[in-house]
C-alpha cells in the first residue's frame, strides 16, 4: 500500500514537473516568499515599514536620482541585528535631499532640494554631527528605481515590504480555512443526519453573505489591525473547503477500506484522520491554491477601502488607494506598479492551482 502511495506521489510529481507554467509559478512564489521574509535586507530603505519620507522629492518618476545627505541619529539603538533584519530599523538616520553643498572649515553648507523650479533653502551645520564620518559617507547619490510616492518614500522599498502582507495573508487565511473547513466538513460528511443538516445550514448562511461584506463585519468586530485582517479573511474562506471535504467524505466512507477499519474496531477520529482524509486531500490542495489567490485579492480590497493594513504599514492595496488619482495626473506608475505585483502573485497561485489539479488527476 505504501509502495503504491509512493508511486502515485512520484507520478504526480513527474506530471507537475512537465507543466512549464506550474513550475515557473512555483519558482516565482518561492522568490516572492524569500523577498517577503527578508524584505528589509533587499529594500534600499530599511527603516521600519520603509517609511523614510522626503516631501521635497514626492511623486518622482522611476530612475530618479538625487544627492542625499544622511545625518546620523543621536539616539542609542537597542535593536538587535535580528530585529532589524525582520522588522526594519526603528531608529533610522535622517535623510535630506540636496542639490549642492560646500565645506568651509568645520562647517557644512548645503542647499535643500526643491522641485517645480523653486529655490531650496540653504542651511549650515557642524561636521561634528557626523561622528568622524567622511563626507563621501554622508553625502551619496541615491537612485530611486521605482520612483517615489506622494510622500517622497522609496516606492521600490514599499513594494518589497508590502509583499510581506500580501504573501503571508495567504498562508494564515488558508491555514485557518483548512482547520475550520476540514473539521466542519468531516463531521458533516461522516456522521450525516441532523449534524450534517445543521452544519450545512451554517455553511449556506455564511455563503449567502457577500465575502467582502462578511470580512468587513468581522474586521470591525475584531478591530482594525494586521492580525485582525488575517483572521477575518480566514474565517470567510472555510465554507468552500468544508463543502469539498464533506462531499469527498460522503463518497469515501462507503469504500471498503473504511468498512474494514470499522470492523477492526478503530474509533471514528482515527478513521477520519488516518484513513479518509489522506485519500481525499488532492482536491483540498487544489482549492487551497485558489484560496491563496482569493485571500490576496480580499486583503488588497480591504486595504483599498481603508480597513486593512493601517498606515504607515506598507500594503499593495493601500498603495493603490493612495495613488489611484495619479492615474489621470500623468503618473500612473504609482498605482500600476503595486497593481501589477498583485496581479502577478494572484496569477502565479492560479497557475500553480491548475498545475496541481492536472498533476493530482488520477484519471489523467
Amino acid at each position: 500500500m505504501s509502495h503504491k502511495s509512493s508511486s502515485l506521489k512520484q507520478l504526480a510529481l513527474q506530471k507537475f514537473k512537465k507543466n512549464f507554467w506550474g513550475v515557473f509559478s512555483f519558482c516565482f512564489i518561492i522568490l516572492v516568499g524569500i523577498i517577503s521574509v527578508f524584505a528589509y535586507a533587499f529594500a534600499p530603505d530599511n527603516s521600519q515599514y520603509a517609511n523614510q519620507m522626503h516631501l521635497a522629492i514626492h511623486s518622482k518618476k522611476p530612475g530618479f536620482k538625487v544627492q542625499m545627505l544622511t545625518i546620523p541619529t543621536q539616539l542609542e539603538s537597542t535593536q538587535s541585528g535580528f530585529d532589524k533584519l525582520f522588522f526594519g530599523n526603528t531608529n533610522a538616520d535622517t535623510e535630506i535631499p540636496i542639490t549642492k553643498y560646500n565645506i568651509q572649515g568645520n562647517t557644512l553648507t548645503y542647499k535643500e532640494y526643491a522641485s517645480d523650479g523653486l529655490e531650496g533653502v540653504e542651511k549650515s551645520m557642524s561636521l561634528n554631527a557626523f561622528s568622524n564620518k567622511t563626507i563621501q559617507n554622508v553625502i551619496k547619490e541615491k537612485n530611486f528605481l521605482f520612483g517615489t510616492d506622494k510622500y517622497g518614500r522609496d516606492l521600490l522599498s514599499r513594494v518589497l515590504v508590502g509583499a510581506r502582507i500580501s504573501f503571508f495573508i495567504g498562508f494564515v487565511a488558508v491555514f485557518i480555512s483548512l482547520i475550520v473547513g476540514i473539521f466542519m466538513g468531516s463531521i458533516a460528511g461522516y456522521f450525516g443526519g441532523k449534524m450534517d443538516a445543521f452544519i450545512m445550514w451554517i455553511i449556506n448562511v455564511t455563503w449567502s453573505i457577500p465575502t467582502l461584506l462578511l470580512v468587513i463585519a468581522i474586521t470591525l468586530a475584531l478591530g482594525k489591525g494586521f492580525w485582525q485582517v488575517f483572521i477575518a479573511v480566514g474565517l470567510t474562506m472555510w465554507v468552500e473547503v468544508a463543502r469539498v471535504v464533506r462531499g469527498q467524505i460522503i463518497s469515501a466512507k462507503e469504500m471498503q477500506y473504511v468498512t474494514a477499519a470499522k470492523a477492526l474496531g478503530f474509533n471514528n477520529f482515527r478513521i477520519i484522520t488516518k484513513h479518509i482524509l489522506p485519500n481525499i486531500m488532492a482536491p483540498v490542495i487544489v482549492i487551497s491554491a485558489a484560496n491563496f489567490a482569493a485571500a490576496i485579492l480580499i486583503e488588497s480590497g480591504l486595504s483599498f477601502l481603508g480597513i486593512g493594513a493601517q498606515p504607515p504599514m506598507a500594503s499593495w492595496g493601500a498603495m493603490i488607494k493612495d495613488h489611484y488619482n495619479y492615474i489621470i495626473l500623468g503618473k500612473p506608475y504609482l498605482a500600476i506598479i503595486p497593481g501589477l505585483c498583485i496581479m502577478s502573485l494572484v496569477m502565479a497561485f492560479m497557475l500553480i492551482g491548475n498545475a496541481l489539479r492536472d498533476a493530482l488527476d488520477v484519471k489523467g
